[in-house]
């Protein structure tokens, strides 16, 4: 298996390890932390560096997959996409082993389809994604780079998610809906038109 180091050590950095794990094509060497002292007890893995040992831990692993979660602003996991492949990382698409993605569909690097997500035909799920547990992108639906498609929440049939979005958990997109860049769809909302960049739906 090949190497791959996790940056971050938070929650989600929990979650997407399960995943890694499960997939069974990566070795997981340690995460990459700011400070170090502050581990996270609930990895089993080393944290076995900072942000500036990155260009020497690329030398001896050349995956990376970023651990860091989404809330507000995907400011900070934009940021780590383009300094790891400034470096040279190679940021592999993560699916977990009990998920589904249509063979007409395309997920892109450093994107993760966690447990039980779903990605139906001829949909497209940009670079560094969030595809949570059990979110569904359905048919024809596109998702720009960066966003992150929260718990439960359903893209449906043609909609279009701009960069930087975050979906909130079991919220529904309705079919054909646009979406700008940096919005955020608050949980559990019922979005019906269309969302111009930069705007919270509630």
């Amino acid at each position: 298996m090949h190497n791959l180091l996790i940056i971050g050590s938070g929650g989600h950095a929990v979650s997407c390890i399960d995943v890694i794990e499960e997939q069974k094509v990566y070795k997981i060497t340690g995460t990459v932390s700011e400070p170090i002292t502050k581990e996270n007890k609930k990895i089993k893995y080393p944290n076995i560096g900072i942000d500036s040992d990155l260009p020497r831990l690329y030398e001896t692993n050349k995956n990376a997959f970023i651990g860091i979660g989404f809330i507000k602003s995907s400011h900070v996991r934009e940021s780590f996409f383009y300094e790891l492949k400034k470096i040279g990382f190679n940021l592999p698409v993560i699916i977990s082993p009990i998920s589904f993605m249509s063979k007409n569909s395309s997920v892109d690097e450093g994107s993760i389809m966690m447990h039980n997500s779903l990605i139906n035909s001829n949909a497209s799920v940009g670079k560094n994604c969030i595809i949570n547990t059990g979110a569904i992108i359905e048919h024809e639906a596109i998702v720009g780079d960066h966003s992150h498609i929260s718990t439960s929440a359903v893209v449906n049939g043609g909609a279009i998610i701009g960069k930087g979005c975050f979906i909130g958990s079991k919220s529904v997109i309705k079919e054909g809906v646009r979406i700008g860049d940096n919005c955020i769809v608050s949980a559990g909302s019922f979005l019906k038109k269309d969302l111009k960049s930069g705007l919270t739906y509630n």
